[in-house]
């Protein structure tokens, strides 16, 4: 399957995603960014992976020095840049993940909203994604926790009625991958996962959940 985010959920589609009517998931959404918003002081360059439209960018652009939004649909990223002109400090690039190349690394990497499943992310991404990273900068990668199963479901449902995704495949999702019929594929990382993510690479790096909805692995890049 060809990328679905650069194809299918895109540009105002993607807008649509974020406009809920589900209490419970805007609770996530928000706990997600407070997360990574408690730890900045302000002074930081950050990129963010899979940025969509800027959703994220937007919110943490007053807690940054810049900030920089990278996806790989030029249809959002053109959205994204009108959502952000009044933000400076940020901006949206396009760009594939698995060819990203910077001219300076990056203090805080945001890869969120269960990103590594979305860009099909393997330990080569990974390697690159640490190596965009400056020494001394911090990694966040998130995912769903577990215990958010029951209501991700009924967020992708309301995607579903919303024609933003195909019918969900209620017989073949389950233990946390959503599968639609139209071809579309979500999975998630359990904390066994980011646990064995975290030992591969060799940084000091945690697996904590956040707000009983998202489960993250913060790496930590020692400086020189």
């Amino acid at each position: 399957m060809s990328n679905y985010y650069a194809e299918s959920l895109n540009s105002q589609k993607l807008f649509q995603v974020y406009d809920t009517a589900l209490p419970r998931i805007k609770q996530y959404f928000e706990a997600e960014i407070d997360f990574v918003r408690q730890h900045l002081t302000g002074t930081e360059r950050v990129l963010e992976l899979g940025a969509g439209y800027g959703r994220i960018v937007r919110e943490l652009a007053p807690n940054c020095a810049e900030i920089v939004g990278m996806d790989i649909s030029e249809d959002s990223v053109k959205l994204g840049t009108e959502y952000l002109k009044d933000f400076p400090n940020a901006s949206m690039v396009a760009m594939d993940v698995h060819q990203m190349a910077f001219d300076r690394p990056f203090d805080v990497i945001l890869c969120l909203q269960n990103g590594l499943s979305a860009m099909r992310a393997d330990d080569q991404v990974i390697a690159k994604i640490l190596d965009v990273l400056a020494p001394g900068g911090t990694a966040y990668f998130s995912t769903y926790s577990a215990r958010f199963w029951d209501h991700r479901i009924a967020w992708f449902q309301e995607q579903a009625d919303k024609g933003l995704l195909g019918e969900l495949d209620m017989e073949q999702t389950k233990d946390g991958v959503i599968i639609c019929k139209d071809g579309f594929r979500a999975t998630t990382q359990t904390p066994e996962d980011y646990d064995a993510i975290g030992r591969k690479f060799g940084y000091p790096y945690e697996v904590t959940e956040v707000d009983g909805s998202s489960l993250y692995l913060v790496i930590h890049k020692p400086a020189r």
